[in-house]
């Protein structure tokens, strides 16, 4: 039987699993110290708790080396005597003045309501506690609530931990910011290669904000968190929103090297890339309709990234005939304008 530890009761140092049942049944014990008793006897509080440690524990004394062989010596009382509960107070422990009282003296064991097992972590006892947050809530948000609804209701000795995927999620929350701008750096950088010019992927690059509006006016508008697999469907935005920005961009950029001005560049570009960017686009919005409207096992994973995707390639289509165009002319101006200002001749890069 288990032995229950109160905070008027024996130090958690005594073994809980040295009481057992005569018929080897767990019950949890309650052994509450009478401290008036103890004092009356003039019985050290020490001596209490060292009793029970000895007589239901286990006490270490010494080493003993016999037949070439080390054996440790530890203290217990037998079996026999510790197997009920009211053996408990047969047992003695002398006072100051060396006499022998009984423990039941000073004590007074009662059978008690109690788990048979206690969940620890982190070598605390613990509960586990799942849930999931409410539509419309994040598991951020709710992970939020709970720590502040912790921080001010709990008392000083309990805290929370989080374990699982809740933990991995806590431990990965700030490097959100570090993805998205390393998609973006990573997107220039390839444009950059491609274009050899250091300012055209800036007007392409551009494009993406048109993208996350898109995306966070669908996510509003149906009511859906901006979780994980939304951030998945805003990574993926970044790259097929510069997509089409790129289809206007690149052929701007051959019909300035062609000896057209900038203006009439731009707008030479919107005009007859026109059709490729809305089929390119518009294959894709319609491939990921499935998505939106998805349904079954591990359908709202599946509709949050298609509604992120769906609404920020909507947006940024209808946008980036207008933005994009005007992007180039007014980043390809300013790098002409200062090349000339510096003395060298106007370039595209």
């Amino acid at each position: 039987m288990a032995l229950a530890n109160p905070l008027d009761s024996i130090p958690t140092r005594t073994d809980p699993s040295t009481l057992q049942c005569g018929r080897g049944r767990q019950q949890p014990l309650l052994v509450d110290i009478d401290r008036d008793q103890v004092l009356g006897k003039d019985i050290p509080m020490t001596s209490v708790f060292n009793a029970l440690q000895f007589f239901l524990g286990s006490v270490y004394i010494n080493d003993v080396t016999l037949f070439n062989r080390v054996y440790k010596v530890k203290a217990q009382s037998d079996q026999q005597f510790r197997g009920e509960a009211d053996q408990i107070g047969q047992f003695k422990l002398k006072n100051r003045a060396g006499d022998m009282v009984p423990l039941g003296a000073v004590v007074e064991v009662t059978e008690v309501f109690g788990p048979q097992t206690v969940k620890r972590y982190n070598l605390y006892p613990a509960a586990k506690i799942m849930g999931q947050p409410q539509e419309g809530f994040s598991s951020g948000q709710a992970m939020d609530i709970i720590e502040d609804m912790a921080s001010q209701k709990l008392p000083s000795s309990l805290g929370i931990e989080w374990t699982e995927l809740s933990y991995q999620e806590k431990t990965a929350s700030g490097s959100t910011t570090i993805i998205f701008a390393l998609a973006i750096v990573l997107v220039y950088l390839v444009l950059a290669a491609q274009y050899e010019s250091w300012s055209t992927p800036v007007s392409v690059c551009l494009a993406v904000p048109t993208a996350l509006l898109g995306a966070v006016a669908a996510l509003m508008m149906r009511g859906m968190p901006n979780d994980v697999y939304a951030q998945v469907g805003i990574v993926l935005l970044i790259g097929l929103s510069t997509k089409s920005a790129i289809l206007i961009a690149e052929f701007a950029k051959t019909e300035r090297e062609a000896g057209k001005t900038t203006f009439e560049a731009a707008l030479s570009a919107a005009k007859l890339r026109f059709r490729a960017v809305l089929m390119t686009a518009f294959s894709f919005i319609l491939g990921v309709i499935p998505l939106v409207i998805a349904s079954g096992a591990a359908a709202e994973s599946r509709k949050i990234i298609g509604t992120t995707v769906f609404g920020g390639m909507l947006v940024a289509t209808a946008i980036s005939m207008v933005c994009v165009p005007m992007l180039f002319f007014v980043v390809q101006r300013g790098i002409e304008v200062l090349t000339g200002k510096l003395g060298g001749p106007a370039r595209t890069g």
